[in-house]
Formats: C-alpha cells, structure tokens, sequence
C-alpha cells in the first residue's frame, strides 16, 4: 500500500457532460468496476451507484441514475 498527495486521474476523474460527478475506477483480479461519486462541502465524498464497466463507453443509464442520487441526497439534505 503506498500514499499519493493526488489521486491519478486513471483512477478517479471527472464526467464529462456532468454537474459535478466523479468516476473512481477499482480493479479487482482483471475485473475493472465503476463507482460514481461527487463532493459535499469539498471534503465528503458521497459514493452514488457503481457497476463493473465490460465496454468502453459508459453506459448512459448510469450516469442518468447517479444524477438522480445526486439530486435525491441534495433534496434529501435541504428537508433536515
């Protein structure tokens, strides 16, 4: 295990086309999974849906289903 001041962007970057919604990439074996997340107040990271990616374009349907947790959790947030 070693520690990095900044995460490399092969493993977590931003979307494209997104408010605001990371991708970190895990890989397990030869197995390569996606976990989207975004930022709360610069430091809490909020971990969204992931899935394990077997092409090479993300699937439109979950970048759609985290912007969905996204604003959830903001609604979700605001009603406290």
């Amino acid at each position: 295990m070693r520690s990095l001041p900044i995460v490399p962007e092969r493993f977590f970057k931003h979307l494209q086309g997104t408010d605001g919604i990371y991708e970190m990439r895990v890989k397990v074996g030869s197995d390569i999974y996606r976990i989207f997340c975004f930022f709360d107040k610069g430091q809490l990271i909020i971990l969204l849906n992931g899935f394990q990616k077997k092409k090479d374009k993300t699937p439109r349907q979950e970048i759609l289903r985290a912007e969905r947790l996204k604003k959830e959790y903001y609604d979700n947030k605001s009603k406290r």
